[in-house]
């Protein structure tokens, strides 16, 4: 094509003027904004006298079907690009503490706590008593202390962003510049290479190893105690196990060694149990109360993982050490807002009233295996009935905990095995993924299963019409 034919196919082109005054693309720019619209505009006309130079567009014809659906293309663009990225999802992995999707779910009371206290302004550091500043704290800090009175200690809880948060806080307070005592087989690391003793530097406290990977008696911790020594530290192995020849002194034997040589004792539980999971058969997973009650002095742990509230870093203990650590700088930069002390106040008023159902985390572990049944077969004789290019099957499942919590515990659960005869399994878990709410399952034996335990009943229906789609 001559440049002469070129120019008059330029010349087919509307102006940016012109476009953005015609009726449609107002209508964008009520949705998206002037700047933002005009922007992609000129882009749209750029990549069309792209298209004309490299002869991808030849006639008169071809441009007007292009600009005809400029619009149109526009608006479908802006919508893809300028969505929400960070979107609900349905969990159907049957791992309750799922990191990848977010952990524990909040609760409906947790979630109008959150909304009716962000929406407008708050007493969050005020005194409505005293019409002073308060402190944050004291929203959750007084029902902590009335969830722990069973422990025969006065205890005070402060609320930082996560729980490596409250561990570095807390070893920074409690040990800068001496040494923290520490068996070895207790040197964790947990995801995303989170590593006591890379925190344990960060925290300008030393780390003095004792006993050996699988061994550990009380009087290592004695025999390496020093006047260099400022804290002993428990670290709670949750999201590996040591079986067989192993040897762990009792938290009744750190505590009793700390009080005697005038140091405190610290333990990072991690997963933060206050409901006893023993109730629905996993054992083993520690109990932050159990621990207080053994006389530690300071407690770190989750609140979105077994706790079943918001991300936080917990830190309980004795009001003194407490406040210590509360004092430390650091405290500012790693505190939370509003949002996340009225997810918590409202999980932790559940706990208080033995509502366990109102915490989804501890309802979906509580779930019975025969309700799992049943609507694992209500779900596939629905399926049965609308597709014929779909092989069902309720097969029996194992659910997790997640999140580092109870590792080679699990949970019998039902799933809904699927096979479809036009796709492969890979190709159903990826439309899954795709549909307008984003399903996420896993594939065993060539076959999407799709574990109930952590699929809310209300959420029953989308998993059918989505399996009813991408069948057909």
């Amino acid at each position: 094509m001559n440049a002469a034919a070129k120019f008059e196919l330029f010349r087919l082109l509307p102006s940016v003027d012109e476009l953005m005054g015609s009726e449609p693309v107002q209508s964008i720019v009520r949705c998206y904004g002037y700047q933002l619209t005009i922007d992609y505009v000129r882009l749209a006309l750029e990549e069309l006298r792209d298209a004309i130079k490299k002869g991808e567009l030849l006639d008169g014809p071809q441009i007007q079907a292009n600009v005809s659906r400029l619009s149109s293309d526009l608006l479908f663009f802006l919508q893809k690009q300028f969505a929400y990225s960070l979107r609900p999802v349905i969990n159907a992995t049957g791992v309750i503490l799922h990191t990848n999707l977010g952990r524990a779910p909040l609760g409906e009371s947790a979630l109008q706590h959150v909304t009716d206290v962000s929406r407008g302004y708050s007493n969050l550091e005020f005194d409505l008593a005293t019409g002073e500043r308060g402190k944050r704290d004291v929203h959750v800090n007084r029902l902590f202390a009335q969830l722990f009175i069973a422990t025969g200690h006065e205890v005070s809880t402060i609320v930082v962003n996560n729980n490596a948060a409250a561990v570095l806080l807390s070893l920074n307070a409690l040990a800068e510049g001496g040494e923290v005592i520490v068996s070895r087989g207790e040197l964790v690391e947990i995801g995303g290479s989170f590593r006591i003793p890379d925190v344990m530097t960060k925290s300008g406290a030393v780390l003095c190893e004792v006993g050996t990977t699988n061994r550990t008696r009380i009087g290592d911790y004695e025999q390496a105690i020093s006047d260099r020594t400022k804290l002993l530290l428990r670290v709670h192995r949750s999201n590996f196990q040591i079986v067989g020849f192993t040897e762990q002194p009792s938290l009744e034997e750190l505590a009793a060694l700390g009080r005697s040589r005038g140091i405190p004792v610290m333990e990072d539980l991690g997963s933060g149990e206050l409901f006893d999971l023993c109730q629905v058969g996993i054992n083993g997973e520690p109990m932050i109360v159990d621990s207080l009650r053994a006389g530690i002095d300071i407690v770190t742990y989750s609140g979105d993982k077994l706790l079943g509230g918001p991300q936080a870093g917990l830190i309980s203990g004795t009001p003194e050490l407490v406040k210590r650590i509360r004092s430390n700088p650091l405290f500012r930069a790693l505190r939370v807002d509003k949002m996340f002390y009225a997810a918590l106040e409202a999980t932790i008023l559940a706990y208080l009233r033995e509502d366990y159902d109102a915490i989804p985390t501890l309802r979906m572990t509580r779930i019975s295996e025969d309700e799992l049944r049943q609507r694992a077969e209500h779900i596939a004789r629905q399926l049965r009935i609308s597709s014929s290019q779909l092989a069902i099957e309720v097969v029996e499942s194992h659910s997790v905990l997640g999140g580092g919590s109870a590792p080679g515990a699990t949970l019998a659960s039902r799933a809904i095995a699927v096979r479809c005869a036009k796709l492969s399994a890979d190709a159903v878990l990826e439309r899954l993924r795709q549909w307008e709410t984003p399903i996420i399952a896993r594939v065993e034996n060539d076959r999407v299963l799709l574990d109930l335990r952590t699929v809310a009943p209300a959420q029953d229906a989308t998993v059918v019409a989505a399996l009813q789609e991408i069948a057909s």
